[in-house]
């Protein structure tokens, strides 16, 4: 069974364009490295331009576990631990069908 992830993530302000930079240099890494990722979306919120959420899903939990203990995933977390204003909400869900 799929497992979906939202994760939302508050920015401080002035820091989005590099919270970007490094966010998309870990989903392109993600992407052609995980193959149990079936997508690894950034999108931003219309009303508050300081909120974003990834959308993420994985063909299983153990694919999902990967993912966590990446290098490219650790190193990025510690990168954007300057540019995030709290910690991430992160949702885990069981895809449906």
């Amino acid at each position: 069974m799929a497992v979906g992830v939202i994760a939302t993530l508050k920015i401080q302000e002035g820091k989005n364009a590099e919270f970007e930079k490094t966010f998309l240099d870990l989903a392109e890494k993600v992407r052609a490295n995980e193959g149990g990722c079936n997508f690894y979306e950034l999108h931003v919120s219309k009303t508050d331009p300081q909120e974003y959420k990834v959308l993420e899903q994985y063909a299983t939990a153990e694919d999902l576990a990967k993912h966590g203990q990446t290098d490219y995933f650790k190193a990025a977390n510690g990168a954007l631990a300057s540019v995030v204003a709290a910690a991430p909400q992160v949702e885990v869900l069981d895809s449906v069908g």
